[in-house]
């Protein structure tokens, strides 16, 4: 009893490191794609060219240089001349309201960086998944192949001796022949995944092996997951802060409804005499930016909007999959129960070779058996998709 509990210790203990490697090699092939995916990197780039651009505009205009030459007539009337150096400026507070605009945006970036990356990595992960899902049924397609030749060959030896019909050596060639249709088409799907990966990776090759998962957290309860990724949703942190950047625009657009200045250096020479002074001059706002309030304040009840839609859809979107993610769970343990009840080829095999089954009853249970695990394996498959797409904030 005690060496069988070493034994089952032992066995947990390799599975553990197996999945920890999985998750390793997961973590690898995203940290990759995450530096040479093209998109990622243009998306990087365009939101550099973004932050100077809100860093634009933040100080005063630029001054103006004036210069009149003046000749008058007849000649006796004399030359004029005048020089004016002008500098503009909105209302001093403006400069303030501008820089508090542009850091929110600057700051909006980041959520914005950071959903595109994680919508990227999450479909490169869903093929890594989708990939351990084909390596695996690759290895049983082929252990399936290799009991369907041989036999198909025992039939055929059988049939020669007359101890077999050509019905029984025909339904072992149509299952032989289904198998390697069925290794084909899952050769295919990997060679086509490894692709996708690739394109993904900035057409840098990777060839993904694995065929173990890596190991999934466990989901509590629904109320702790929401909340876990509504802290950490960055598309739903974007929307909240165009929130604050359009509250601060309602005040941005207040100040600049106030009077702009202009002051400068005058000098105007006439008549043989001179006159220098300083020159002033204001704006006043009467029709230029009539409506921007309204507007901006429009956009402040858009922006709220925004955010409660995001709220509201992304909570939804939660509870679908955690209803799916449980009811996955429950499908697995029940299938892995089933699994252990009837895996038994070699009882099936010996029981066919005896007599004590007919051969359509042997195809029969094994092609039992062959759903029942492809079942499985799918059931696995979709388990995983989920519980990425749950922590798609992790990546």
């Amino acid at each position: 009893m005690k060496k069988n509990i070493q034994h089952l210790t032992f066995i947990a203990l390799m599975l553990i490191a197996a999945s920890i490697k999985a998750q390793n090699s997961i973590d690898n092939v995203l940290s990759e794609i995450a530096e040479n995916n093209k998109s990622i990197i243009a998306n990087q780039q365009y939101w550099e060219a973004k932050k100077l651009q809100y860093s634009t505009g933040l100080t005063p205009y630029n001054p103006s240089v004036e210069y009149d030459y003046i000749i008058g007539t007849p000649a006796g009337a004399g030359n004029q001349t005048e020089f004016y150096i002008l500098q503009s400026f909105d209302f001093p507070t403006t400069y303030i309201k501008k820089k508090q605009v542009a850091d929110r945006q600057i700051s909006q970036t980041v959520f914005q960086l950071t959903a595109y990356r994680q919508d990227i990595l999450l479909k490169a992960k869903q093929y890594c998944i989708e990939l351990i899902y084909f390596n695996k049924r690759q290895v049983e397609l082929k252990k399936r192949l290799q009991n369907a030749e041989k036999l198909y060959n025992d039939y055929q030896k059988k049939l020669d001796k007359g101890d077999a019909s050509s019905l029984d050596v025909n339904k072992a060639k149509l299952q032989l022949l289904i198998l390697q249709n069925d290794l084909r088409l899952s050769t295919s799907q990997i060679n086509q995944h490894n692709q996708k990966l690739t394109e993904l990776n900035g057409g840098i090759f990777i060839a993904f092996n694995d065929t173990i998962y890596p190991l999934s957290p466990i989901i509590s309860d629904f109320q702790t997951l929401e909340s876990t990724i509504e802290a950490n949703d960055p598309v739903l942190k974007s929307f909240q802060q165009q929130k604050e950047i359009n509250i601060k625009q309602v005040q941005l657009s207040k100040a600049l409804a106030l009077p702009k200045m202009e002051t400068g250096y005058h000098s105007l020479s006439t008549f043989g005499q001179k006159f220098r002074g300083v020159y002033f001059g204001i704006t006043i706002p009467l029709w230029e930016n009539k409506n921007t309030i309204k507007f901006q304040k429009a956009e402040v009840l858009f922006s709220e909007l925004q955010v409660e839609k995001h709220r509201n859809q992304r909570y939804h979107e939660i509870q679908q999959l955690f209803e799916k993610y449980e009811n996955l769970n429950i499908a697995l343990e029940e299938y892995q129960q089933l699994l252990s009840a009837i895996n038994n080829m070699e009882l099936l095999e010996k029981a066919l070779e005896l007599g004590e089954i007919s051969s359509i009853q042997f195809f029969m249970e094994i092609s039992y058996f062959y759903n029942s695990y492809d079942k499985y394996l799918q059931l696995e498959k979709e388990y995983h998709q989920v519980t990425a797409e749950l922590y798609k904030y992790q990546l």
